[in-house]
């Protein structure tokens, strides 16, 4: 999850320059274009079928995705990127509320042994998404209500795009595979969307070029991400991304010289310590697991 985070951030950056030469429909397009080769390639290179059993699984999968996708680059676009940033990893907090609200209707169907880690590792996203607060102190202008609520939106539309990625793992579907039809559904939403707003006028080889990045990028965060949400704990992968607040962070010090308060630091100091929580909780539990419980003596 550590390096989809790192591919995600750096993505956010790329889309941040170049919005100002493309719309966010050719954006979406362009990265989709770019994934099909890349999954294309990948696929053949490992001798895996691109054949699913379960099409409509891999389609609402893919149709939460390119809608959160697409609802995130327009955030971008037309907020600064710590406020879409913050709205789009709030996915992890709606993720928790699912499981939550799964635990509280299903409770007894729930191992009781593991309702305290469970409740450990919701600590720890909140604690998280705290830290994102203070790093990021996200802030709206006057006029930008729609595009906040747009990237509120995002994050909600993708904790269902995550969910869909763990259940397509069960069902033994390969990660190049999931992320071929997300791509392939990225080209699609584009080309639709395109055809609506319109196409922006092709601009100069500088602006293009972010576009490869852009697409290489989102390809590698896409397989990552859903290899780890694939066999990773589901809360333990959603706190871990908060690292990507950390990288943006990182990036904005030393591309853009963006200041950064004692409050900031703090923060991401807070964001550090609950994934190295949460990962050790884990691993904690999965030791508990693995060793055998001694026998009752009657």
């Amino acid at each position: 999850m550590l390096t989809a985070a790192l591919s995600f951030a750096t993505m956010g950056v790329c889309v941040k320059f170049g919005s100002a030469h493309f719309n966010s429909g050719e954006l979406v397009f362009y990265r989709g274009v770019i994934g099909v080769i890349c999954m294309l390639v990948w696929a053949r290179a490992q001798s895996v079928s691109l054949k699913t059993t379960v099409p409509l699984m891999h389609l609402w999968r893919t149709t939460v995705g390119v809608i959160s996708l697409s609802a995130w680059f327009y955030a971008l676009a037309h907020l600064n990127i710590a406020t879409a940033m913050t709205l789009n990893y709030m996915s992890s907090i709606w993720l928790t509320s699912f499981i939550m609200l799964g635990a509280l209707f299903f409770g007894s169907k729930l191992q009781t042994k593991h309702h305290g880690l469970q409740a450990s590792l919701v600590i720890t996203v909140l604690a998280g998404f705290a830290g994102v607060l203070m790093v990021l102190r996200p802030a709206f202008e006057q006029g930008q209500e729609l595009a906040g609520l747009v990237g509120l939106f995002s994050g909600f539309v993708a904790a269902f795009a995550y969910l869909q990625v763990t259940a397509l793992a069960r069902r033994g579907e390969p990660e190049v595979r999931t992320v071929f039809y997300f791509a392939l559904g990225t080209v699609a939403m584009g080309l639709g969307s395109m055809t609506i707003t319109g196409a922006s006028s092709w601009p100069n080889h500088f602006g293009a070029i972010w576009l490869i990045p852009i697409g290489l990028l989102a390809s590698l965060g896409q397989v990552c991400m859903t290899r780890a949400y694939s066999s990773g704990p589901t809360l333990l992968v959603a706190n871990l991304q908060y690292s990507g607040i950390v990288f943006s962070v990182l990036f904005g010090l030393l591309l853009f010289n963006d200041a950064m308060g004692l409050l900031s630091w703090v923060g991401m100091g807070l964001i550090i310590a609950s994934g190295i929580t949460a990962t050790i909780l884990r691993h904690r539990a999965n030791v508990e697991t693995a060793t055998p419980e001694p026998a009752e003596e009657f």
